[in-house]
């Protein structure tokens, strides 16, 4: 029954779908002197830039997809429809607003999440130019605000936003001319998805779990948007998306799509940092305010960081760090206990916060080894 209803329902969308590509035909050139002025100004260089990149013009098939946190757009092109798509450039989004999470509400400020079309070319924007997206879609519709869900969501122009994509003048006129000319080719369908960040980078993956720690239902609705990123990146195609009755987002992916080499961004590599230390001191460190001050300060630290576990968890972490003989406390790690999210804020704490009387070797300071264990323990859910 559940396939049913899904089949009906993206049955629906498609056919909203076609008659608003139809209602938003891509313009007459010859009907706006400005952009024939811009077009004429950028045509050979984009072609030019077009083919140097190994593509035929004119370009068929045009995807977009941009990263919140990263602040980038991707367009991706292709010359038949039984290709792969290639990258061919990658934009830096020149603002936002907002944070992690889709759009909601009208004024949230909120940049939209899911999946989208361009539904609109607008040659004489107060922001230069701009490409309108199809927000409120079909889920938006259902999952946001039913009186005031917002709306003009834009790439467009400029360097500001309060929920749209800003390029800068020049990027948008390449972007402009490139969408155009693909739909000019017949592409009625131009897809833009918007993801809160690229989900196979750690980096982001940490940050996104600290920031979201208090919306769990956020884990549910980036699900099938971590679906459809998968899908692409291992295969390059982009895959069907369908919405069911609840709004909810569902990618369906060929299992049978060829697979591509997939090239994950490597992470950064931090040196590992020491310095020499004594082991055998003759006194050991206090903590400067006081050994009862000291118990405060970690009972108050264990305590901000359990109310961020999920209920009924409990996590041990072991610290080690080094008090050097001016009693600052120094290269703090976590050695033993695995919640990652949090392992960089704890350890940017140890090393702010604690500041030290040193150890003494032969009555001089000296640098000094010590290790710390901070238990966790989530409270009970009272709900």
């Amino acid at each position: 029954m559940r396939t049913e209803k899904l089949t009906l329902f993206f049955f629906l969308l498609l056919t909203c779908i076609d008659l608003n590509a139809q209602m938003s035909a891509a313009p007459d050139f010859s009907e706006f002197t400005r952009t024939n002025r811009v077009f004429r100004n950028i045509k050979d260089s984009v072609i030019n830039d077009v083919k140097s990149k190994g593509f035929e013009w004119p370009i068929q098939f045009v995807y977009l997809r941009s990263f919140k946190m990263e602040k980038e757009l991707e367009v991706w092109v292709k010359n038949d429809e039984a290709e792969s798509f290639k990258l061919y450039k990658t934009y830096n989004v020149c603002a936002g607003s907002g944070t992690f999470g889709p759009k909601r509400r009208e004024g949230d400020k909120q940049i939209p999440e899911g999946f989208y079309y361009i539904n609109e070319w607008k040659p004489n924007s107060n922001y230069h130019m701009a490409l309108g997206l199809n927000y409120p879609n079909a889920s938006d519709l259902i999952l946001s605000d039913q009186m005031k869900p917002g709306g003009d969501i834009y790439i467009h122009g400029n360097c500001v936003t309060i929920g749209c994509l800003p390029i800068t003048d020049s990027l948008i006129e390449h972007l402009y001319f490139l969408t155009s000319a693909a739909k000019e080719q017949g592409q009625d369908f131009i897809p833009v998805h918007i993801y809160p960040y690229r989900f196979d980078k750690k980096k982001s993956q940490k940050q996104y779990a600290v920031k979201t720690s208090n919306k769990a239902s956020w884990a549910s609705f980036h699900q099938p948007l971590n679906d459809a990123y998968e899908y692409f990146e291992n295969t390059h195609q982009v895959p069907a998306i369908l919405i069911d009755e609840k709004g909810n987002y569902w990618a369906a992916g060929n299992p049978y799509a060829p697979k591509v080499e997939r090239i994950i961004e490597a992470e950064e590599v931090v040196p590992v940092q020491t310095m020499p230390f004594e082991v055998n001191v003759d006194k050991v460190p206090v903590y400067s305010q006081g050994v009862s001050a000291y118990q405060r300060w970690l009972f108050n630290l264990s305590k901000a960081y359990s109310a961020k576990l999920p209920p009924e968890v409990s996590v041990a972490l072991q610290l080690e760090f080094i008090v050097d003989e001016e009693g600052n406390t120094r290269f703090a790690k976590v050695v033993k206990g695995i919640w990652e999210v949090v392992h960089s804020e704890i350890v940017e704490r140890f090393e702010k916060e604690l500041k030290w009387i040193p150890a003494l070797k032969a009555g001089k300071p000296v640098a000094s080894k010590l290790f710390q264990t901070i238990n966790l323990t989530a409270p009970e859910d009272l709900d």
